[in-house]
C-alpha cells in the first residue's frame, strides 16, 4: 500500500485570500445578506433530506449500549456505514449532530457508545474517569469497538463492504485502534485524536485508508507522538494521509471548545476554518475509497 504523509498549513496562499474575503463580506451588509442566504440554504437542504435520528441498543459481552443511528429515509437501497466514536464527553448532541451531518451526506451513521449506558461527562473529572475506565481494559475497549463494527453491518441499508469510522479526541484514538486491529473497514479518520497506540500494527495488517486531521497547537498531542504515529504506519505499510491545521488547537471541530477551555483552563479551542476543512478532507477520502 501507498504511504503517504502531507501537511497542509491554513493561512496560506489562495486559502488566505478566500478566507480574508469571506470576513471582509461578513463586515458589509451585502456580506450579511450572503451569509444569512447561504444559512437559509443549508437549512432547507436538512429540510429536504429526510433525515432520521434514532436511539439504538446494542449489547457487547453481556452489557448495554445506547448508540444513536442517523439516515436519510430518502435513500433506497444500500449505503456505506459510518462509525462516530465520541470524545471522553461521551455521545452527547454534538456527536448526534456530526451522525446526522454525516446522513445528509448519504451515508449511515453510526454513534456508539464506549462507556456504556449512554454515560456521559458534565466537567473534566468524569470525563477522565469515564474515558480511563475504558482505557484501564483495552480487551474489554476492543470488544466494545468489534461489537459496535457488527451492530453497524446488521443495520438494513447498511453496505457491509462500505464501512468507516471516525472519532474526536479520545474517539479518534478508538478509530484508529479498529484500523490497529485489523478491523475490515475502508477507511478511518480522526480529529484531533490521541495518537498513542494500544496495539502495535504488523506490517500489512492495516487494511483502511487513514487520515489523521491534527491541529498544529495541539498541546495534548506532541510532535512526538506525531512522529512515532507516522514510523509505525510506514512500518505497517498502511495507507495514511495527516493533516496539520496551522495554530488549531485540540478540540477544534467542536464548537464548544473554547468555552470549555476556559472554564476548566484546558488547551482547548474551536477553529471554524480547520473545522470545516477536515470535513470536507473526509468526505473526499469517502468518495475515494466507497
Amino acid at each position: 500500500m501507498v504511504c503517504r504523509s502531507v501537511a497542509v498549513l491554513r493561512w496560506t496562499g489562495c486559502c488566505d485570500t478566500i478566507n480574508t474575503t469571506y470576513y471582509s463580506q461578513r463586515n458589509n451588509a451585502s456580506g450579511c445578506h450572503i451569509f444569512i442566504a447561504a444559512i437559509l440554504v443549508a437549512q432547507l437542504e436538512e429540510i429536504m433530506a429526510n433525515i432520521e435520528g434514532s436511539p439504538l441498543t446494542y449489547k457487547v459481552d453481556g452489557g448495554t449500549f445506547s448508540g444513536y443511528l442517523a439516515i436519510d429515509t430518502d435513500i433506497k437501497g444500500k449505503r456505506p456505514g459510518v462509525i462516530v466514536v465520541h470524545e471522553w464527553w461521551g455521545l452527547n448532541n454534538y456527536i448526534r449532530e456530526r451522525a446526522r451531518k454525516l446522513a445528509e451526506a448519504g451515508y449511515a451513521a453510526f454513534a456508539i457508545d464506549m462507556f456504556g449506558g449512554g454515560a456521559t461527562a458534565d466537567n473534566p473529572e468524569q470525563a477522565s474517569a469515564l474515558m480511563n475506565g475504558v482505557l484501564a481494559d483495552m480487551d474489554a475497549g476492543t470488544a466494545r469497538a468489534r461489537g459496535a463494527y457488527e451492530t453497524l453491518i446488521e443495520q438494513p441499508g447498511v453496505d457491509a463492504d462500505r464501512t468507516a469510522a471516525i472519532g474526536y479526541c479520545f474517539g479518534g484514538a478508538v478509530a484508529l485502534h479498529m484500523a490497529r486491529i485489523g478491523l475490515p473497514l475502508n477507511a478511518v479518520v480522526s480529529f484531533h485524536g490521541a495518537l498513542g497506540s494500544f496495539h502495535t500494527a504488523e506490517p500489512g495488517s492495516v487494511k483502511p485508508s487513514i487520515l489523521v486531521c491534527h491541529g498544529g497547537a495541539d498541546a495534548m498531542v506532541t510532535d512526538d507522538d506525531l512522529a512515532a504515529f507516522r514510523k509505525e504506519m510506514d512500518t505497517a505499510g498502511a495507507d495514511y494521509e495527516v493533516i496539520v491545521y496551522a495554530d488549531a488547537m485540540h478540540g477544534f471541530t467542536n464548537p464548544k471548545a473554547t468555552e470549555r477551555g476556559q472554564k476548566y483552563g484546558l488547551p482547548l479551542a474551536h477553529d471554524a476554518d480547520a473545522d470545516t476543512a477536515s470535513w470536507q478532507s473526509m468526505i473526499d477520502l469517502f468518495n475515494r475509497v466507497f
